[in-house]
């Protein structure tokens, strides 16, 4: 993976350098983490085994859920050691590989709302069309073109990444790498580059905002010729996409899309994205979905009941 780099290692700064703050830090993520990785492995196993969860809406939750516990894995863990360890250091190598990951599955989550959106789009738009163009192979193959279209963003990430030569100072003011703290480090003229990650990752966040917010417009603005009872089901659902999309994508767009320059407040609106909201999003979705809490209900009622009657 080294290209022109004296630079073998790098040094996490983290989020605080007081050991009591450190304390408290690795506290509070621990918490945060395990909550999303229980609550979002709820969402998964119940919609696996439920069969009241076999729309495609839930298909596409499933791997969101999925791709949300993994985006908060490629951060969480290396935060809640590095903030108990004296030294906290990364290699170049696993700085690259976080690089990667990083952008890969935040990428995933990005399509498959968008791909969530169209669904309810179709669903409440065009529902006599509803079974016929969401149907289980149409779904398949959109699954697999978001993992596709993010591993070659990922990729174009990690290009630009390898380009950038360390040969100086290895200490990273951040909890995690990422290109934005790294072009600070690099002993190049970054201009280029960072124009490159506003035209991937920014342009991304953008549009993909965007394009979700015009399609809930679009969305809301239909549900006047549904009835009041059918008006109710839809808006509470489009209600917590919108939600999640609007935690998900304004620390995103307010991190990519903008000159390279560093705020104070950077490291607090990575941490919001990267571990505030994937343990937020699973909260949403099963306060706000009726059927995913009586499909929870019934499922682990089953199981219980059978456990005990062993």
């Amino acid at each position: 993976m080294q290209q022109n780099n004296s630079v073998t290692e790098f040094i996490l700064l983290g989020l605080m350098q007081d050991p009591m703050k450190k304390k408290m830090i690795f506290v509070i993520f621990f918490i945060l983490y395990m909550g999303t990785m229980i609550r979002n492995l709820l969402i998964i196993v119940t919609i696996k085994f439920s069969r009241t969860l076999g729309s495609p809406m839930y298909f596409f939750l499933f791997y969101w859920s999925l791709a949300d516990s993994c985006f908060s894995t490629s951060t969480a863990p290396r935060l809640i050691v590095d903030s108990l360890s004296a030294k906290r250091i990364i290699t170049y190598n696993e700085c690259m590989t976080q690089v990667f990951a990083l952008h890969f599955l935040g990428c995933m989550e990005i399509y498959v709302l968008i791909l969530m959106a169209a669904d309810r789009y179709v669903a409440i738009c065009k529902p006599l069309r509803y079974p016929t163009i969401m149907r289980q192979q149409v779904c398949t193959i959109l699954i697999v073109l978001a993992w596709i279209g993010s591993f070659i963003h990922s990729i174009a990430q990690i290009i630009l990444a390898l380009r950038l030569p360390f040969c100086g100072p290895n200490l990273i003011d951040h909890y995690c790498c990422d290109l934005q703290p790294l072009l600070e480090l690099a002993c190049m003229d970054t201009y280029m580059i960072n124009l490159l990650l506003v035209s991937n990752s920014g342009v991304i966040c953008s549009s993909s905002f965007v394009i979700l917010m015009i399609s809930y417009i679009v969305i809301l603005h239909s549900l006047r010729n549904h009835s009041a009872e059918g008006r109710k089901k839809a808006l509470s659902t489009c209600t917590s996409h919108i939600i999640v999309v609007v935690l998900f994508f304004v620390p995103c767009i307010f991190i990519y899309t903008r000159p390279p320059t560093t705020f104070p407040m950077d490291k607090m609106v990575a941490v919001f994205y990267t571990i505030g909201t994937p343990f937020l999003n699973p909260l949403i979705y099963t306060l706000r979905n009726a059927e995913v809490k009586n499909a929870m209900r019934k499922l682990w009622h089953i199981k219980i009941t059978t456990e005990s009657k062993r």
